[in-house]
């Protein structure tokens, strides 16, 4: 005799969670906020320099899909891997992880006046 196994339903809030697991996360400094909902980021990391094993500094540039076009440049962010946006974007912006001191002086300077 077979048994009849349900198959147990996750929920749709877990989903997400486990999927955001799976992916890359990465922080970097918004360089340029010109186009629409999209920001261009710079994430820097260092490599051993195989001749003099010093350590360098090397930057990758990546376009960051920004809905509400939030981030400005200087800002640090935190972006996460999705799913390809147009040619070049695979990435979707998480979170601002800090304002840019340029920005923040700017808008206490318009408070005040």
């Amino acid at each position: 005799m077979a048994k009849i196994v349900k198959k147990t339903e996750t929920t749709s809030a877990a989903e997400p969670k486990a999927a955001q697991r799976l992916r890359k996360h990465l922080t970097g400094v918004v360089t340029s906020n010109k186009m629409k909902k999209t920001i261009v980021v710079r994430v820097d990391r260092q490599v051993k320099d195989t001749m003099y094993t010093k350590y360098v500094v090397r930057s990758t540039k990546y376009k960051v899909h920004d809905e509400k076009n939030d981030a400005k440049i200087g800002d640090v962010v935190a972006i996460i891997e999705s799913r390809p946006i147009s040619k070049d974007k695979r990435w979707a912006l998480q979170k601002i992880v800090r304002r840019s001191e340029a920005q923040a002086v700017l808008g206490a300077d318009a408070e005040t006046v």
